[in-house]
């Protein structure tokens, strides 16, 4: 009876599993959608009214628009009168409206145009012990030390920021992506984090 549970148990967790993730996305997908169709109905509209063509059709020709107008800005601002101007409003207008900066640094890391501030994992001693924290390190110091930033699950967004010795940070060779999942899941999945510091200790 125990197995059988357990299998049912199992059976509805890996489910849950597979469907979740697909319908969080499908999710996203429609809500974005609906976001960029309400942003261009009047534009739609007026193309509606003009040509005769259907709703679809006219939304897709206005985000054709809208990427076209993008292209053109983004070809003038890499010359350099037009990065002049760029730069001139940001720093007049722009960067006083709350949250552009955060908005603009979100969207340039979405686009891969900016690197993600951690550049390595680590295992870290902040407290000179044998306790052993995820980290992810964040800048390196003339000095040898280093400045880390330590997560907290399941939220990775949220931690602590330590400035620590050299002889207290411990590299490990694991991408920053499967330490988010591991961070994400509370510490689940990290038997890579260990045995990657077990290997680095085992070499030295």
């Amino acid at each position: 009876m125990d197995r059988l549970k357990n299998f049912i148990k199992t059976a509805i967790i890996g489910g849950i599993g597979i469907i979740l993730p697909v319908a969080l996305t499908l999710f996203i997908f429609k809500w974005i959608y609906n976001l960029i169709r309400g942003i261009v109905r009047p534009l739609t509209r007026m193309v509606m009214e003009r040509s005769q063509i259907q709703e679809f059709m006219a939304i897709v020709l206005v985000i054709l628009i809208i990427l076209f107008i993008c292209f053109v800005i983004g070809v003038i601002v890499k010359t350099k009168m037009g990065r002049f101007f760029h730069e001139s409003l940001e720093d007049s207008i722009l960067k006083i409206a709350p949250g552009y900066t955060l908005i603009k640094e979100t969207v340039m890391q979405f686009l891969g145009k900016k690197k993600m501030p951690f550049s390595s994992v680590a295992l870290v001693r902040v407290f000179e012990n044998d306790t052993l924290m995820t980290a992810f390190v964040t800048d390196t110091h003339d000095d040898g030390s280093y400045t880390v930033f330590v997560p907290t699950g399941p939220n990775p967004t949220s931690g602590v920021i330590y400035h620590l010795k050299n002889e207290n940070v411990h590299p490990v060779s694991i991408s920053i992506e499967e330490t988010m999942r591991s961070i994400i899941s509370c510490g689940a999945g990290s038997s890579s984090l260990i045995n990657a510091y077990a290997s680095t200790k085992k070499e030295t």
